[in-house]
């Protein structure tokens, strides 16, 4: 019984992401323009979720998505640009509950009202998962987490 709301909360996560155009195929699909201003290679490269050195940034958009940071700057003269990505990382511990009175307890109106106890819990910390360097509107480097 305890594991229903953290499946459901996990079902509602995957459905709505699931709605969205956010895979590669999608993006393609919604910006033909960048697409089609790639070289073969790049699209090739966009179309199976890869990028590489000297990509223009719409190519890193359509392979990757949206980067959930952006940063400017200028190194020896040349104006530069970092990407970064975020995921979600599972940080398993233990967590003390308690509480007093009537109301609603921690799973809601049929959970452990007026009791304590230890028990699992499942935090998700954001990570950065991945980052593009780009160098005068070019990826000079990438790295991500395996």
């Amino acid at each position: 019984m305890k594991f229903i709301l953290p499946l459901a909360s996990l079902l509602t996560v995957l459905f709505f992401t699931s709605c969205g155009s956010t895979n590669t195929a999608g993006r393609i699909e919604k910006n033909p323009q960048i697409y089609n201003s790639l070289t073969t290679r790049e699209q090739e490269l966009v179309s199976q979720g890869q990028i590489e050195e000297g990509m223009p940034p719409g190519a890193v958009f359509l392979a990757l998505g949206e980067p959930d940071r952006r940063l400017e700057g200028q190194s020896d003269g040349k104006s530069t640009m970092r990407w970064d990505y975020t995921g979600l990382y599972p940080v398993y511990s233990n967590s003390f509950y308690g509480h007093f009175g009537s109301g609603y307890g921690r799973y809601g109106r049929y959970g452990r009202y007026g009791s304590f106890g230890i028990g699992p819990t499942i935090d998700y910390v954001p990570v950065r998962s991945s980052t593009v360097w780009f160098e005068n509107d070019k990826v000079r480097s990438w790295e991500r987490v395996r």
